[in-house]
């Protein structure tokens, strides 16, 4: 049976142990982690913990509505065993009358595909030393890491959350008009418990006046890495700062794990960019399923 629970009656311990061996098992669906990024989450759960799909939610009009919240790549459905996934959407429509959540590429739902769009991230397999790794990155990679060398960039592991945060939002947020003053918060909580949890590692690229160009932060599974959220300086980026940046990474990761997540995109010169480091594409589906009354539709359109 499937039920939906609150955050509240939650039993924490098991929620996470089916995170923890879930065939699907991620950062992002982690009790400690949504506790941060959701305004409110609930849980749908299978039986005793067989499986779990959180749903963040925030309400207005009196209307529960399901979002996706930043700096959340993927969620979905958790089980520690296969499971019939389109009893999970059927509960989730039937509760829920907007909906707006991405899957993980785990997820295969033969129902519903109205209301399924097919996204994709990039990642780069680290089943090679880092030698082998560098020898598929493309022409361009290779002249701005040469760039990146001769300028001298540096690296610096476990700067402060606060500059990156402030060249994100100088830089990338500007392009994000949806990134709110609370978001930027919640992004520096959010590091700052990554740290504490041993769970995220922060990189910073700076040139030789010591000024930081580039940077990004770093999630770890057990097996993966992925980059979370990244940015450089729009105003100097002629330098290779931001290969350089990702090469570092691969560089530092390609020992202890055997996926590097880009987080990547949908947007083909982003997923370009990425695939110049040899990246393969990953599939996963965004639900979006609007059943409002047709006055709201328009405010959720």
């Amino acid at each position: 049976m499937i039920r939906l629970v609150t955050r509240e009656e939650l039993d924490v311990e098991k929620y996470n142990a089916c995170i923890q061996a879930s065939i699907q098992s991620s950062v992002f669906g982690f009790s400690w982690y949504l506790d941060v990024v959701a305004d409110n989450w609930s849980v749908f759960v299978l039986n005793d913990y067989e499986a779990v799909m959180p749903v963040p939610w925030r309400k207005k009009f009196f209307i529960k509505y399901v979002y996706h919240p930043f700096w959340v790549i993927q969620l979905g459905l958790f089980s520690k065993e296969a499971e019939d996934e389109n009893e999970f959407l059927i509960e989730l429509f039937s509760e829920f009358k907007y909906v707006n959540l991405r899957m993980n590429s785990k997820n295969l739902f033969s129902m519903f595909h109205a209301f399924q769009k097919q996204k994709q991230l990039q990642f780069i397999r680290l089943q090679s030393n880092y030698e082998s790794l560098t020898t598929v990155y493309n022409r361009n990679r290779k002249r701005e890491l040469k760039k990146a060398n001769k300028l001298d960039l540096t690296e610096k592991w476990n700067d402060n959350p606060k500059k990156l945060i402030d060249l994100f939002k100088e830089n990338v947020g500007k392009r994000v008009r949806k990134l709110k003053d609370e978001d930027y918060l919640r992004l520096y909580k959010l590091m700052n418990v990554c740290l504490e949890k041993k769970k995220g590692e922060l990189l910073t690229i700076y040139d030789k006046e010591n000024k930081l160009i580039s940077g990004a932060f770093f999630l770890k599974d057990t097996n993966k890495v992925t980059e979370l959220v990244c940015s450089s300086n729009f105003k100097n980026r002629d330098n290779g700062g931001n290969t350089f940046m990702n090469d570092r990474a691969i560089f530092k990761y390609e020992r202890n794990f055997d996926v590097f997540n880009f987080g990547g995109s949908s947007m083909k010169n982003i997923a370009k960019y990425y695939q110049s480091f040899g990246a393969e594409n990953e599939h996963y589906i965004e639900l979006h399923y609007n059943k409002l009354p047709w006055l709201m539709r328009l405010f959720k359109r």
